[in-house]
């Protein structure tokens, strides 16, 4: 006689909701829409509770003695316009004039969505914990007369009433505008530079003239590509006009935007060399090209290598043929 079974394999409703929950949590974005919830509930939370660290200053201290701008060359709007609503609108307007299926939709705007959130998140953490003040950081402070000029003094020497024009003098390193920029403008370029096939087939030189045409992007598309880098800079220069930041503040917030919107490309599309560069992978495991369900999945990685080593042995078959 059989034994009777035992829910605990999955049999019972709680069993058969976990099994549902587990496919979902599979087949769909859920994990990445969770996650750029949290980073927004995070940002949000160090935008109106926390204060930065107030490292200890001098008057006479000439770097943080620069005016303070009360009109800035890109205020805060503007930075989201160049380095959010342009992004996403030329993603989109790219998608579909080449009629990208809704996954393709789906993941560029999710992928440009994580960059920003991601890199303004690390940049006011490490803002925050730093606490450098800004090179306008004295006309923001106010000092009380009578301060001592030669000595170290703290925020309490201050008499700006201003809360967050204060506070903010201790936000100097890294730029978050600079960090922003690059995070948006330096992802929407990986994706024109993917788009275009600039790249494409890099390693396939020596092959012959005929290949070195296929190689070969056109100067043109190349410049198209890096327009949007040349954006972001000019938005990070702004801000030591503004004397809001210092060379080394914006150059380290543009490496860390930069690095962010990297890491969230790839998350989501093969390298810029590789012969499918301009499609991204196809998704959670077990999902299709929609991303719902039915496909493959994997998110392509798998795919990319092999790619590369066929495309070597092929290589090395062209390479062969031209001896001969």
């Amino acid at each position: 006689m059989a034994p009777p079974r035992s829910n605990s394999s999955g049999g019972g409703p709680s069993g058969g909701i976990l099994a549902s929950f587990s496919r979902f949590w599979q087949r769909t974005y859920a994990s990445d829409y969770i996650g750029f919830v949290l980073l927004l509930v995070c940002y949000l939370l160090i935008q109106f509770f926390v204060e930065p660290f107030h490292r200890m200053f001098s008057l006479n201290d000439l770097r943080i003695s620069f005016p303070h701008a009360e009109v800035e060359r890109v205020p805060l709007l503007h930075d989201f316009i160049y380095a959010l609503f342009i992004p996403l609108g030329l993603v989109t307007a790219t998608n579909l004039i080449t009629r990208a299926p809704r996954h393709k939709h789906h993941v560029t705007i999710l992928g440009l969505a994580i960059s920003l959130i991601l890199a303004s998140l690390l940049t006011d953490i490490i803002k925050n914990a730093v606490g450098r003040p800004r090179p306008d950081l004295l006309a923001r402070c106010l000092p009380a007369p009578g301060t001592p000029r030669d000595q170290l003094v703290t925020v309490a020497a201050c008499t700006q009433t201003g809360h967050h024009k204060l506070h903010d003098g201790w936000r100097s390193f890294p730029s978050g505008h600079s960090s922003f920029a690059f995070a948006g403008l330096g992802y929407l370029a990986l994706f024109l530079a993917g788009q275009m096939r600039i790249f494409a087939h890099a390693g396939a030189g020596n092959l012959g003239e005929h290949a070195q045409k296929v190689v070969r992007g056109d100067l043109v598309r190349a410049l198209v590509c890096g327009a949007p880098l040349l954006g972001a800079t000019m938005i990070a220069i702004s801000r030591c006009q503004d004397y809001r930041h210092d060379v080394y503040d914006v150059g380290v917030g543009g490496l860390l935007g930069y690095t962010v919107g990297y890491w969230s490309y790839r998350r989501y599309w093969p390298r810029l060399g590789s012969g499918r560069c301009e499609e991204p992978y196809a998704g959670p495991p077990e999902a299709g090209e929609d991303g719902v369900g039915g496909g493959r999945g994997g998110y392509g990685r798998l795919g990319d290598e092999e790619e590369g080593l066929a495309r070597g042995r092929n290589v090395g078959i062209e390479l062969g043929a031209l001896r001969m």
